[in-house]
């Protein structure tokens, strides 16, 4: 029988999932309509398959959303996170199943009771991280558990990073994903886990000195920062009562340390607008957080500001983004945050040979036989090229994995959901193993 999967948003990290739609739509008999705003985009996702169709489609347009939505049997969302709720409250009325790859809001949680009561699954966090975190942890977890051990600790880590390659880039990074979203990282509130029993709280101008540093085979070392409240699916994962719980970000050794200098400065800053800056260079941006000197070159006062040593590498990585340049920014108006991401995107754009990558590393302490064990497992997933991205990929491909579970009748689970169940992690890693996304695990 014929199923119709409606997509609204074809953005980056929807290529991967578009494609795998369209490569199975004969055998499955699927149909896929694009809904987005960008006709252009719509053009070049749609690349011609006869089975797809697209739409361009503006999310206020109440009728043209909720005709789509009737005439679908799966909805997949990945519009912006906060406008998910819009369609969820369609897909309720016209009692069709969800599917995202974003958080589970407070306002989507609060439909759980009226999904539940008309027999239908909103699956959520299906993308890398969250997702593919969950399955891996899910499954890590419960295999300990099957055993009999008992959990004492849980560390988990995700980052999107450039490919091996990229050695003349003292950062080691690149913007494989939304730019905004790592200039702003950490900024929404205190950070908070737990470690040896501890409850631990970070604030944010104390994030990025809080490092961790883990090894990853053949790949070398990595530097991880506290994520967001690691404490939010202690419940989930079934660690109420276990005495370690930290999820963080990884990056390459150094670079948190560089950007502390942004954060401290003031630069990652959203809450005002900046005037007047039509003319102002890369370094006039910096010297407007340092106090006025003089005589002092801005370099000088900004070594004394933040005692940095006059030979240290932090100065050659923030030199080689151009940040003391007479370059214009080139913005009208914007925050701080705005004008160091615009600043940023000069040098950390992707070039259309640049490769990123994911990677994934879980340790978890536990206790069997009366002996203390550490089990470790990662995952590395490399991009082919800027349009064919690790972070597309590691989003996308699971989304149409578990479409393809849900359109299947699989999945038996009702309510609003995140995938941490054996009928939907023992499948999804096994397909995503399929294709090159499998962990390598160690003592």
């Amino acid at each position: 029988m014929s199923q119709t999967i409606v997509l609204f948003g074809a953005g980056r990290s929807a290529t991967r999932f578009i494609r795998y739609i369209q490569e199975k739509s004969e055998k499955n008999d699927w149909s896929l309509i694009i809904a987005d705003r960008d006709e252009s985009l719509l053009s070049e996702k749609k690349a011609g398959h006869h089975r797809t169709e697209s739409v361009v489609f503006s999310l206020d347009d109440d009728g043209l959303r909720q005709q789509l939505i009737q005439r679908a049997d799966l909805v997949v969302s990945m519009v912006p996170a906060h406008l998910h709720v819009v369609i969820a409250k369609d897909c309720l009325t016209f009692g069709v199943n969800m599917l995202t790859a974003s958080y589970v809001s407070e306002e989507m949680q609060a439909l759980n009771a009226e999904v539940e009561r008309k027999g239908l699954l909103f699956l959520n966090e299906m993308g890398v991280d969250p997702g593919i975190d969950h399955l891996s942890a899910m499954k890590m977890l419960n295999d300990l558990r099957d055993k009999g051990a008992d959990i004492l600790g849980f560390e988990s880590f995700t980052g999107g990073l450039p490919a091996p390659g990229l050695e003349d880039n003292p950062w080691q990074y690149i913007f494989s994903w939304n730019p905004r979203n790592v200039v702003l990282a950490g900024s929404g509130g205190a950070v908070k886990f737990r470690q040896e029993g501890r409850y631990k709280y970070i604030p944010y101008h104390q994030l990025f000195r809080r490092t961790e540093f883990m090894n990853i085979p053949d790949y070398g070392r990595f530097e991880g920062y506290p994520n967001r409240d690691s404490l939010r699916y202690r419940s989930t994962y079934g660690l109420q009562d276990v005495p370690t719980i930290f999820r963080g970000t990884l990056r390459r050794p150094g670079f948190c340390r560089a950007w502390d200098v942004f954060v401290k400065l003031g630069m990652t800053d959203d809450t005002y607008y900046i005037d007047d800056t039509q003319n102002l260079s890369h370094r006039q941006f910096v010297n407007m957080f340092l106090a006025f000197h003089p005589s002092d070159s801005i370099e000088l006062k900004l070594m004394h500001y933040l005692n940095i040593p006059q030979d240290s590498d932090l100065m050659e990585k923030l030199e080689w983004i151009g940040l003391f340049s007479e370059e214009a920014i080139g913005l009208n108006r914007g925050t701080p945050a705005q004008l160091l991401e615009h600043l940023l995107m000069k040098k950390w754009r992707m070039k259309p040979d640049d490769r990123d990558m994911i990677v994934m590393f879980h340790k978890v302490e536990y206790k069997l036989d009366s002996q203390h064990h550490t089990l470790k497992s990662s995952m590395v997933y490399e991009g082919k090229s800027a349009k064919e991205t690790a972070m597309s990929d590691t989003v996308g491909l699971p989304l149409a994995l578990g479409a393809e579970l849900m359109l299947s009748g699989k999945i038996k689970q009702t309510g609003v959901r995140l995938p941490v169940t054996k009928e939907i992690y023992e499948p999804m890693l096994k397909r995503l193993s399929e294709y090159g996304i499998h962990f390598n695990e160690s003592l």
